[in-house]
């Protein structure tokens, strides 16, 4: 993941969305505390070169408090966005680089990973061939 990248986190309640996302800072060095952005909507997360936007759009029903919050606005070149529930928001949302959909098993979790543009085709091919 790099500035710029949108990940669409898809899955039922209690799917892990959240704990990815905990994963995901922690491997980028945070230590700070995360939580989830389930009343707020969306919680930043500042770096030194970037912002990562936890979005957790469950309770979501405006797309007019999309805009008036100026959310769009987050999605650039110089952040990286998190999605959890995006299906809540679809006609505000732009393309997603990466969705992983996660599915509860009976031991552990599976997750899907698609990607949906050049750039993130690029690095799971860069993945798989290391």
């Amino acid at each position: 993941m790099q500035p710029g990248s949108v990940v669409f986190l898809h899955g039922d309640l209690g799917a892990g969305k959240t704990t990815f996302v905990r994963g995901v800072l922690q491997g980028l060095g945070y230590v700070g505390k995360v939580k989830s952005p389930t009343y707020t909507l969306v919680e930043p997360y500042v770096f030194n070169d970037f912002t990562l936007y936890h979005f957790d759009l469950y309770r979501f029903t405006d797309e007019e408090e999309w805009e008036a919050a100026g959310f769009r606005d987050y999605f650039n070149i110089h952040d990286i966005c998190l999605v959890e529930w995006p299906e809540k928001a679809p006609h505000v949302l732009p393309k997603a680089d990466f969705e992983i959909k996660m599915e509860i098993q009976a031991a552990g979790r599976k997750l899907h990973i698609m990607a949906n543009t050049t750039a993130a085709e690029s690095c799971m091919n860069q993945l798989t061939n290391s």
